[in-house]
């Protein structure tokens, strides 16, 4: 593979637009079981907040060494003001819609001896005022921006999504987008797609050959009005499909440890690299990469530019 475009990396500018949460680790040690209930008992020692959602897509492009602004919504309260913390010493710039109804998205994890023992998430949908003040803001950043993300988890700050891609494509912004659920409509008109194997299973059926993914995902890809589908398919690899044909690499994960957030670092590398002007089967090279290192991490990570330039070589 080629070296690491450090260079151009470092001018690449990608808006990051999407569903906000914060990610809450407790770590402790596990040594008797309660007396209450046939439950173990976490003696808390460590807490660590990360960004998670579309906040960890931003972070990573940051790590590979790329700009990014970071558009979403977050509650007035403790949450949030951890997420515009964490952002600015990420150096990700975030301008963040407030909704003041209610609170940010919050996915507390409970470990004991490295293992996930509980996990307690905080969510509820915006509201309308905070979806208008999102749609502002987008508006002000597309034009400075070489391509914008949308890192979709369903808790409904892209409840309008169709109208944020139309504005995007009209500015002659690619569009690449983490996509949720089976009503794939949503995203007419992106530029990119990446479902997961489970999500395209959601949206075209079950598939079984290889030829038959590949009609069901040209269909897809030609009913969508999409440039290209990127499925990611855990240990099988990666699948690419434009109006080119199919590429594919194999995974490259040396050790996986934990597949949390291995998504946004995959779309965060795809997103750099597209900002810059690669092909999209090389972009497709490099986060097959990024997405191979990211799964030996515990929790919601990031891979450097230090990183995939070492593992380039």
């Amino acid at each position: 593979m080629n070296a690491y475009p450090t260079e151009a990396i470092a001018r690449s500018r990608v808006l990051v637009v999407g569903d906000i949460m914060l990610d809450r680790y407790w770590f402790g040690e596990v040594e008797r079981i309660s007396p209450e209930a046939p439950v173990p008992v976490v003696r808390v020692a460590r807490r660590e907040d990360r960004l998670g959602g579309a906040a960890n897509v931003a972070r990573n492009v940051v790590a590979l060494g790329g700009q990014s602004t970071l558009i979403g919504i977050v509650g007035a309260d403790e949450a949030g003001q951890s997420i515009a913390r964490l952002a600015t010493q990420g150096g990700v710039h975030a301008d963040m819609a407030i909704d003041a109804e209610n609170p940010t998205t919050l996915k507390m994890r409970v470990l004991g001896r490295q293992q996930q023992l509980l996990r307690v998430d905080f969510e509820q949908p915006p509201a309308s005022v905070a979806l208008d003040d999102l749609d502002a803001r987008v508006a002000r950043h597309l034009a400075q921006h070489d391509v914008m993300v949308v890192s979709d988890y369903a808790k409904g700050a892209l409840d309008r999504v169709e109208a944020l891609i139309a504005l995007a494509r009209g500015a002659g912004v690619p569009v690449l987008v983490d996509p949720k659920g089976d009503n794939y409509t949503r995203y007419r008109g992106a530029t990119l797609m990446t479902p997961n194997r489970s999500e395209m299973q959601q949206a075209v059926g079950r598939w079984n050959s290889e030829s038959e993914l590949t009609e069901r995902a040209q269909r897809l890809r030609a009913d969508l009005d999409i440039e290209a589908l990127l499925v990611t398919r855990s240990e099988q690899g990666m699948t690419l499909f434009t109006e080119a044909g199919r590429e594919h690499v194999d995974a490259q994960a040396h050790e996986v440890f934990d597949v949390s957030g291995a998504g946004d670092t995959v779309l965060a590398t795809l997103a750099a690299m597209r900002a810059i002007g690669l092909p999209w089967v090389q972009a497709m090279a490099w986060a097959n990469r990024a997405g191979g290192i990211v799964v030996g991490k515990l929790g919601t990570s990031t891979v450097t530019a230090e990183e995939l330039a070492g593992d380039s070589l």
